[in-house]
């Protein structure tokens, strides 16, 4: 694991070619040197199991059973998450070694080719991260490309706590989102999109974490929040549109703005024994993950595929996700 790091007057960000990871992020407050990430040292980094910071792919989030049909053919994956294909598999693109293309203060380029077959998918898929530090803000660039139409959701996985306490009940959260999407208790898609209004899932204004969460019984199958919200997006500019999600806690406030149609919020609600910085182990809740991608199970789900989740191809694939820290 080779570390590389871009640092400015805001920011100071930690990555890692393992699993081209984000291991850290130092926000620079007048009277303080903050870490906002949930995470780990390096050196327990092979111990930790909750995808911190990481690159994941060739498809974030589940696909039932394993498996899925695209164009004919049926293609059976590993099932490392019950009997389920969970962030690519046993080893996805956060369990290998990417390439550096290109490193500076501010930008670090990993690369990395995904085999035909690898870990069961179809098409050889060339992909490229780019993490650029700008003032108060990271951007993360995915681009891909694909010799076979091909299920692909790439993203990244870091979890926030903004605040340092224990846990992230007392974040206020904000989603630009209007519907959810139901899961089962092993995180599949059992009904159709659900509008949030009138149900806990209403982050519509500024809603502390704690105070729904689990209250219902979409949230006690899955331990809390780990659902995918559809965003109301009225622009792919990310100068222009309004942030997809906001957190604040502890006069730090982060605004998140993507390109991707969908984001999975994820309340830490199995991180409990998780290698923390300090050497101890974390709880449950202790960190949210803000997961941007698309709906989970989508290769099995042919009325999301204009949604994305499948690329064509040839087709490029190109998204962004921009995190912005502001003190409020």
């Amino acid at each position: 694991m080779n570390l590389y790091v871009l640092e400015n007057d805001f920011l100071k960000i930690t990555l890692s070619d393992f699993g081209a990871n984000w291991l850290s992020c130092i926000v620079k407050l007048p009277n303080e040197q903050r870490e906002v990430l949930v995470t780990t040292t390096p050196e327990n980094w092979q111990q930790q199991t909750a995808y911190f910071g990481a690159t994941v792919g060739r498809y974030a989030n589940r696909i039932a059973n394993g498996r899925y049909t695209l164009n004919g053919k049926t293609y059976q994956l590993a099932q490392n998450n019950g009997e389920n294909n969970l962030h690519g598999g046993n080893i996805g693109a956060d369990k290998q070694l990417w390439q550096v293309e290109s490193y500076s203060s501010q930008a670090v380029r990993f690369s990395k080719t995904f085999a035909n077959g690898e870990e069961g998918f179809g098409g050889e898929v060339k992909v490229t991260v780019d993490y650029r530090l700008a003032g108060n803000q990271l951007e993360i660039e995915f681009n891909a490309l694909s010799n076979e139409d091909t299920p692909l959701a790439l993203t990244n996985h870091a979890y926030f706590n903004l605040s340092g306490e224990p846990t992230i009940k007392n974040h206020l959260l904000k989603l630009n989102a209007t519907h959810y999407l139901p899961v089962a208790e092993n995180g599949i898609p059992n009904a159709p999109l659900k509008a949030v209004q009138g149900t806990s899932f209403d982050f519509t204004q500024a809603k502390l974490i704690g105070r729904d969460l689990l209250s219902d019984a979409d949230q006690q199958a899955v331990r809390g929040y780990d659902h995918a919200f559809k965003l109301a997006k009225g622009s792919n500019d990310l100068t222009a549109c309004e942030a997809a999600a906001t957190l604040t806690a502890n006069h730090l406030t982060l605004e998140l703005r993507t390109t991707y149609p969908v984001l999975q919020v994820y309340t830490g609600n199995w991180l409990a024994g998780q290698p923390n910085l300090t050497g101890g182990v974390y709880e449950d809740h202790a960190g949210v993950a803000l997961e941007a991608g698309f709906y989970p199970d989508t290769p099995n789900h042919p009325e999301w595929w204009s949604v994305g989740g499948i690329t064509k191809a040839n087709e490029p694939y190109h998204h962004k996700i921009q995190y912005r820290f502001i003190q409020s």
